[in-house]
């Protein structure tokens, strides 16, 4: 079943792989299901079954002109999970992705899921207001959206290397990764690519968090400037009760490739956990 059809008739293009007990990977922005190639096979021959999806507007699934809030996505989700009958199921959330996890549980409720883990995600909220001070300007996000506008493709040549920390020093993916991560990047519509930033960029999750309810793992970079641990991973930790907090001292935004062998660890040995 490579597709699935959500309810306003838009594509989504699923991978289902291995059997066991189910993890669900949803992938950040402006990326594909592909990311998670390292989790992917680590949960495979863990003996888990991985399913991974392309978010409408990216990758194979269908890009619609609009319809990009959390609720949608939310609700793409949530016909995935029914369409493969998926129960006991983990939601793992990079990202943009953490707020479909956020938004999947206080809109559809936990009974088909058991544990929900946030890898740098957005959640709670970026945006800076008067109740978030230390929130990300809107300015930030305009910017990000005209460059786009102008260059799509030269914008994610230079974000990309800075989602994974390189440097002129500091080189910790291969000039293949980055090269591959730009190609799934640009199999994103120009709307979704644009539309997704007022997405993760603005939305408050901060009343999500209360249906939080099952065991969660948060685990964010010190190092991560595109989503800054500190308005970010750290307070989502804080405010869901018995969540499991790991930090990664100077990882990167993109550590499920910078790290991927200690996410697979954590990743695994919350699994295992009762």
């Amino acid at each position: 079943m490579p597709y699935i059809t959500a309810t306003d008739g838009t594509s989504l293009h699923v991978k289902d792989m291995g059997a066991g007990k189910p993890v669900v990977l949803i992938h950040g922005w402006p990326l594909t299901g592909d990311m998670w190639e390292k989790q992917t096979l680590a949960l495979v021959e863990a003996g888990y079954r991985v399913i991974t999806y392309d978010r409408r507007g990216f990758g194979q699934s269908g890009h619609p002109i609009n319809c990009y809030d959390y609720d949608t996505l939310a609700d793409d989700l949530a016909v995935i999970l029914e369409q493969l009958d998926l129960w006991d199921a983990t939601l793992v959330g990079f990202s943009m992705g953490g707020g479909e996890v956020a938004r999947y549980l206080s809109r559809h409720g936990r009974s088909r899921i058991s544990k929900t883990v946030l890898l740098s995600s957005v959640v709670p909220f970026l945006l800076k207001t008067s109740d978030n001070p230390k929130g990300v300007d809107i300015s930030v996000f305009d910017g990000i959206k005209q460059k786009i506008r102008q260059d799509r493709f030269g914008f994610l040549k230079d974000f990309i290397p800075d989602f994974y920390g390189v440097s002129m020093i500091h080189h910790p993916v291969s000039q293949g990764v980055l090269d591959w991560t730009f190609l799934l990047a640009t199999m994103a519509s120009p709307m979704a690519t644009l539309d997704c930033v007022d997405a993760w960029g603005t939305t408050d999750f901060r009343p999500d968090l209360q249906a939080f309810t099952i065991p969660t793992l948060v685990i964010h970079g010190t190092a991560d400037s595109a989503v800054p641990a500190g308005i970010a991973g750290e307070k989502a930790a804080a405010a869901i009760p018995g969540s499991t907090w790991i930090s990664y001292d100077g990882a990167p935004h993109g550590l499920f490739m910078t790290h991927a062998e200690r996410v697979n660890e954590d990743l695994l040995r919350f699994l295992a956990t009762p």
